[in-house]
């Protein structure tokens, strides 16, 4: 009988809607108009003319030959600031982490890493300008006091190596805040089993360490290329039109140039949110590999 009476109960019993949902109304509105709708606008509009009809025209013109040669020089703009990017921060956090610095240390560092690697922009160029500039503090100590001029050797603050030592400033903290935890997760025990089985400090990196950490160097690598990739503020604001590439080049169809074409600034935009979302994908699945090690 008591069943009989709580059977209906039970199924009358509806799942109330929590209000703690409430707590992401914000975010979830902020990301809808930031960032799905704005992402949608691009996509459509790379497939319209100026008069709104479907068309194929605005992909094909991806390759020509300036379009392409802009995509180029990001590319590579983008692997070299990661590559150099994960190697050094890769070796500061291990220095950090396993290397036996002091443990004060670590806090400074990693909270310098939060702040560095978000700024960027105009902030940045002005400082790399004042620093490695044609005036800047240290090309002119270095040229004064050392002898060394910089820009007799070739180097230029507006060009490849100039943007990618601009790029540096924050990767290198990005690459820090990243491989932090997956190096906290190196389990003691492992070094112990592997000395015992015999092996050297550099056998138990390369066939131990180095294969655990690997997903999660790689989609670092992912990661700061993808965030090379899409950086306008500071390419812009340190070499201007000086140097061609791709965010400079969309920048310049959009705010209405002689050759202003929204639509092929639509279709620069398209390429790369493919070009970052495959980074972007790549950095996601690797770091999945990589945390079931370090749980």
């Amino acid at each position: 009988m008591s069943q009989s009476i709580a059977a209906p109960a039970a199924q009358t019993a509806r799942p109330r809607l929590s209000y703690a949902w409430l707590g992401v109304v914000p975010f979830l509105l902020f990301a809808l108009l930031f960032l799905v709708l704005p992402t949608m606008q691009i996509v459509v509009g790379s497939f319209r003319n100026a008069a709104g009809e479907f068309t194929l025209d605005n992909i094909v013109n991806l390759f020509q030959p300036s379009i392409m040669a802009a995509y180029w020089i990001s590319i590579r703009i983008s692997l070299a600031s990661a590559l150099l990017g994960c190697l050094v921060g890769f070796l500061m956090a291990w220095a950090m982490v396993l290397g036996g610095l002091p443990g004060w240390l670590r806090s400074p560092m990693l909270t310098f890493s939060g702040v560095a690697s978000n700024f960027a922009g105009i902030p940045l160029a002005f400082a790399f300008l004042a620093t490695f500039g044609r005036l800047g503090l240290v090309t002119l100590i270095l040229r004064d006091w050392f002898g060394i001029n910089i820009y007799a050797m070739g180097f230029n603050i507006l060009s490849f190596g100039g943007l990618t030592l601009t790029y540096l400033f924050f990767q290198i903290p990005l690459t820090i805040l990243i491989m932090t935890p997956a190096l906290d997760g190196m389990r003691r025990e492992w070094r112990e089993a592997a000395s015992i089985l015999g092996a050297s400090p550099f056998q138990y990196w390369r066939m131990v360490a180095l294969p655990i950490l690997w997903p999660s160097l790689l989609g670092t690598f992912a990661l700061l290329f993808a965030n090379a990739f899409g950086a306008v503020a500071t390419a812009y604001a340190l070499t201007g039109s000086s140097l061609s590439i791709v965010p400079i080049l969309l920048f310049a169809q959009i705010r209405g140039d002689v050759l202003q074409d929204p639509h092929l600034g639509y279709a620069l935009a398209f390429g790369m949110i493919v070009v970052t979302g495959i980074a972007n994908f790549i950095y996601i699945w690797l770091r999945s590999r990589s945390e079931r090690w370090v749980k």
